[in-house]
């Protein structure tokens, strides 16, 4: 009995491959029939058969290509965001270059504007000075000095003047062989002989560790007025004469104070002045203990 299924399968699935075949055959006598007709046919219904066709299949071709859109836009997108994210790594990075640059030329022209400022000031032809870098500012909450790049090696010693463009800064302290420390103006053991106003009334001008020291032991008739300039007198042989300090200004108290002409946080370079004869080297009105012994009269 399963030999008679099995043969009747074989059978069947026979006469199916020979129908299979003889439409196969049939259909491409037809299709060789109908492409010879189109051949001899108008060309005039082959245009209007064609363009029912792509009538009947453009909402298939549209609803195929509009995928195939999406996705080469999204594509091209990714590209742009990449090409952008790109382009910004690089301009951060010459922004970066620029700025340290901008900083360069910043720092080369401020010095540039300390030292022509510097050449500004010409003192006596007859007195030596020497040019020197403020390379720190050694001062705390009761010392006001600033360190330079230059100490015995080049001549400077203690008790000289140091000036900067716009006027007296303080005097040489300490001297080292390669450095030296400054004493400023403000410091509260600083005591310079000046001149006020043009009246040049004589005074003292004593630093208190502020920006603005005070001026002592003017003379009760003095006539100062607000403004007037201060200027270094001389005495005592520490400073050259007619070094300008600074302009006057009224304190709290209803006294005078002085205003410098120096901004001291933004000294660069200064210039030491050998006016302080060496046999004063080691005495000068700077000391407070000396205060007394400068001559005002």
């Amino acid at each position: 009995m399963n030999r008679l299924r099995g043969s009747s399968e074989v059978g069947l699935s026979t006469s199916i491959k020979v129908l299979i075949n003889r439409f196969s055959y049939l259909f491409f006598v037809l299709a060789a029939f109908g492409i010879m007709l189109l051949s001899k046919a108008d060309i005039f219904v082959v245009e209007k058969v064609s363009t029912i066709v792509v009538d009947v299949f453009s909402p298939l071709m549209r609803v195929v290509s509009e995928p195939a859109a999406v996705i080469n836009n999204a594509v091209d997108r990714v590209h742009e965001l990449a090409n952008i994210r790109e382009q910004n790594v690089l301009l951060r990075r010459e922004n970066e270059r620029l700025l340290v640059w901008k900083t360069k030329a910043e720092k080369l022209s401020a010095q540039n504007k300390s030292l022509q400022t510097l050449l500004n000031f010409k003192p006596d032809s007859s007195l030596k000075s020497i040019t020197a870098r403020v390379i720190a500012n050694s001062g705390g909450a009761f010392v006001r000095s600033v360190v330079v790049n230059t100490g015995k090696s080049k001549g400077v010693r203690k008790g000289q003047a140091a000036v900067a463009g716009a006027g007296l800064v303080g005097r040489v302290a300490s001297s080292g062989y390669q450095s030296a420390r400054v004493l400023l103006i403000t410091d509260i053991n600083s005591r310079v002989p000046v001149l006020v106003g043009q009246e040049r009334d004589r005074a003292i001008l004593r630093g208190d560790n502020t920006f603005m020291p005070p001026l002592r032991f003017l003379p009760v008739n003095a006539s100062v007025e607000l403004g007037d300039n201060v200027v270094t007198s001389g005495h005592g042989g520490v400073f050259p004469p007619g070094l300008k300090i600074g302009e006057i200004i009224k304190d709290s108290e209803g006294g005078f104070r002085v205003m410098p002409k120096v901004i001291f946080e933004r000294l660069e370079f200064l210039r030491l002045i050998d006016f302080l004869p060496k046999s004063l080297e080691n005495h000068t009105p700077y000391d407070r203990s000396s205060e007394t012994k400068v001559n005002f009269q």
